[in-house]
């Protein structure tokens, strides 16, 4: 079985799921912003436009799940987890109005994990 580059702990699924049933189908975005600007945002599909500056990580929730093309050289040696922590975030994201925000954990892949990856995509 090939290593997850990206997760969702159980309470970010739980947000995740609610926010399908209010808005639809959903993507995330890890932008390489600062403040705010760096915690992964989370669109309806398709409102956010993607191209050959996003790498594609994989799905969370059944959700596409991108990040910046610089971003990801930074963090490609390591698996993101999506989690939820309380306070409103400075962002369009949708969870805002929720009083909570979408926040990054992530660990170094083992050396076992690090030879089995799932593969990445360039957005389209």
């Amino acid at each position: 079985m090939k290593t997850k580059r990206v997760l969702v702990s159980e309470k970010a699924a739980e947000v995740i799921r609610e926010l399908k049933e209010k808005h639809g189908e959903l993507m995330f975005h890890q932008s390489g912003g600062c403040c705010d600007g760096s915690s992964p945002m989370c669109f309806p599909k398709g409102e956010l436009m993607i191209d050959d500056n996003d790498i594609w990580l994989g799905t969370v929730e059944g959700c596409e799940f991108y990040i910046s093309k610089d971003q990801f050289e930074y963090w490609k040696h390591t698996q993101l987890t999506v989690d939820v922590t309380p306070g409103r975030g400075a962002s369009f994201s949708l969870e805002i109005p929720m009083g909570i925000r979408f926040i990054i954990k992530s660990r170094l892949y083992s050396p076992e994990e690090a030879e089995n990856l799932e593969p990445v995509r360039v957005g389209e």
